[in-house]
């Protein structure tokens, strides 16, 4: 379990320095990325393997340490925090439940049957709200601490005197 956990914390880092290089940040960005990223994934992979917690709660409070992290991060390193928090969330997108909301979708109009159709249409809706509830989450999470600490968060870029 403990190899999980690393391995878990490593790809979301590789994952992170990958969406960040798309937008070309400074160099020195590309660590403190790959820490908040592997550190939020790490958390949501603790809380759903170990504390049994639904992903979508387990998403939100990864999120919410995410934005924590890249505010407290973004003054010490002079780069806003907006440059570790979005390419850190990226690796936590439902992608697997928005795939299977669409398939479902998909063969909802490829099924004349009313119990067939009944069943996908659930499968559809299972899928979809749980991809839209992580969402939510992640986005109220993770900007959240920018609102919550404005002092901090909008220090970054400020000249010193």
């Amino acid at each position: 379990m403990l190899l999980d956990f690393f391995q878990d914390g490593l790809f979301a880092a590789i994952a992170a320095i990958g969406f960040s290089a798309i937008s070309n940040p400074p160099r020195r960005a590309y660590l403190y990325c790959a820490v908040v990223a592997a550190v939020g994934h790490s958390v949501r992979f603790l809380l759903m393997g170990f504390a049994g917690w639904h992903i979508v709660p387990a998403s939100t409070l990864a999120a919410l340490l995410i934005g924590i992290l890249a505010v407290l991060v973004s003054p010490k390193s002079r780069i806003p925090a907006e440059t570790y928090l979005y390419p850190s969330l990226l690796p936590m997108i439902p992608g697997i439940y928005a795939y299977k909301a669409f398939g479902a979708l998909v063969m909802c109009l490829y099924h004349g049957t009313e119990s067939s159709f009944l069943h996908y249409f659930y499968l559809f809706a299972d899928n979809g709200l749980t991809c839209f509830f992580i969402l939510l989450g992640m986005v109220v999470g993770a900007t959240l601490p920018m609102f919550l600490l404005p002092k901090i968060s909008f220090q970054a870029t400020r000249q010193k005197n």
